[in-house]
């Protein structure tokens, strides 16, 4: 086994000139730093980026991303406005850096031996390489199990490091490496047949792994690294004071902590069958209700693919379910609820959609004012399961436990424990089965996710049916790095 890996001899430099620049006093403003000065006489940050799920894209109420929400809060820091533009690859980032045509970089760039012209943040995330290929392959375990495999990479990635530290140990290892794609785009040549592995990051195999079920994770590779900024060197260290001051205070007061759980804290997925058995029914069913879930999303305020999500968890989008307690419908109606909600077929699946839309929208509205998005959703998803009175108490036991009532965490921790006697007592519904909601919003969630990614552009990211490169454009594609035999 191959745990670690020679370093380069340059990066001991990288936490001295870290530790210098912490300990020089801060008289950029003092001084008129140039670039901050600048930043702050025409009113805006100028931040290049590139297009992907860890860094930046158009979400569905506009630009989102880990590191889009990090510069957007240092823009507020400084005062000023945020203007964003996007490239191909971490080399077009570093230059356009370096050439003061931005004034910071944030891109999933890995902290290694510090280019000429720029100056590197603090750490703000760990990286570490992590080895995928394709499930239908025997198991890839460990370093070995790589040779003879087509093995694609990011370029300057950091990744790319990690398969040039192992060939020093694995002179018979080579792979394939490319400035001309992302991560989605080596885990679908993966799931196609194009490659059979790839070196990406632990925490991007956990963000994109529910749209590709037919990747599987293998092993860690090498050391990790760390997600930094770039700054320009020629402007002075006024600006990169003031980078590493912001990020101090984010993880002095958890805002750090609490954007890369939100961000890249999901470590449960759905399982392989499950996740190949959704993509084939957004495929083949989904269409037949579309239009509905549009329409009631229009009636209700709640995204569409949200409602779609609800739909399937209950049904799998069959408008003839029904379950053994009486629930029926594709939105999976209880008699009393479609009475209330004014329905009067719950196998009409326009109805049931209809209903079942109106009825969520009612949930929150009873829900206490004190609970804030995205929270107050996830809240009344499980009280469309559970029962509101069976939420309540949850949320009473979540006050004794000294949490926060408010606060889906802490609520979602407290449902299971409606099936303790020594809990559910303690409430005024009785027991549940508390346990279920947690899986139900846990899995509405996924689905959700992964609609929203269906439906992005083709632009941001590959469709999970779009063709993969044939021969003769991955040839063209990659640069191939052979075994050094």
């Amino acid at each position: 086994m191959y745990k670690s890996f020679a370093r380069d001899p340059r990066w001991w430099r990288i936490p001295l000139i870290i530790l210098v620049l912490t300990l020089v006093p801060d008289l950029s403003w003092k001084s008129g730093d140039p670039l901050l000065k600048k930043i702050r006489t025409r009113d805006f940050l100028q931040v290049i980026t590139r297009n992907t799920p860890t860094t930046y894209y158009q979400g569905r109420q506009g630009p989102t991303g880990f590191e889009f929400e990090l510069v957007r809060r240092f823009a507020d820091h400084l005062g000023v406005s945020l203007a964003i533009d996007t490239t191909e690859s971490i080399d077009d980032v570093l230059t356009i850096v370096r050439q003061g045509d931005a004034d910071l970089g944030a891109a999933a760039l890995p902290m290694g031996p510090i280019p000429s012209g720029i100056h590197y943040s603090r750490p703000i995330l760990e990286l570490q390489p992590l080895v995928v290929y394709r499930r239908d392959l025997p198991p890839v375990r460990d370093p070995e199990d790589l040779i003879g495999r087509k093995v694609g990479v990011i370029r300057h990635s950091g990744a790319s490091q990690a398969l040039r530290e192992l060939q020093r140990q694995l002179p018979e290892l080579g792979w394939r490496e490319s400035t001309g794609v992302e991560v989605a785009d080596l885990l679908h040549m993966i799931e196609n047949g194009e490659l059979d592995a790839a070196v990406i990051y632990a925490h991007q195999f956990k963000l994109n792994r529910l749209f590709y079920p037919g990747v599987e994770d293998g092993f860690t590779l090498g050391e990790s690294l760390s997600l930094v900024w770039a700054v320009p060197a020629s402007e002075g260290l006024g600006l990169l004071r003031e980078v590493n001051r912001f990020l101090d205070k984010l993880r002095r007061e958890n805002i750090l902590h609490d954007l890369v759980d939100r961000y890249f804290g999901h470590d449960d997925y759905l399982e392989y069958v499950g996740a190949r058995l959704f993509i084939r029914h957004v495929q083949k069913r989904l269409p037949q209700y579309e239009s509905a879930f549009k329409e009631a999303a229009r009636r209700t305020g709640i995204d569409w693919k949200l409602l779609a999500a609800l739909g399937y968890q209950e049904s799998h989008w069959k408008p003839r379910a029904t379950s053994p307690t009486g629930v029926r419908g594709l939105m999976m109606l209880t008699q009393p609820t479609a009475k209330q909600m004014g329905i009067k077929n719950r196998l009409d699946p326009l109805q049931s959609i209809d209903g079942g839309s109106r009825y969520l929208v009612s949930v929150k509205e009873r829900l206490q004012p004190e609970i804030r998005e995205p929270d107050r959703t996830w809240m009344a998803l499980a009280a469309y399961n559970v029962g509101l009175g069976h939420l309540y108490d949850a949320q009473k036991i979540a006050e004794i436990r000294g949490g926060d009532p408010y606060s889906w965490a802490d609520v979602r921790d407290s449902l299971p424990l409606l099936q303790k006697r020594e809990w559910y007592s303690k409430g005024n519904y009785g027991y549940a089965r508390g346990g279920e909601p947690v899986i139900y919003v846990r899995n509405i969630r996924r689905y959700y996710e992964i609609l929203n990614y269906v439906s992005r552009s083709q632009q941001q990211f590959y469709q999970l049916n779009q063709r993969s490169p044939n021969a003769q454009e991955e040839s063209q594609l990659f640069d191939i790095v052979p075994p050094v035999l």
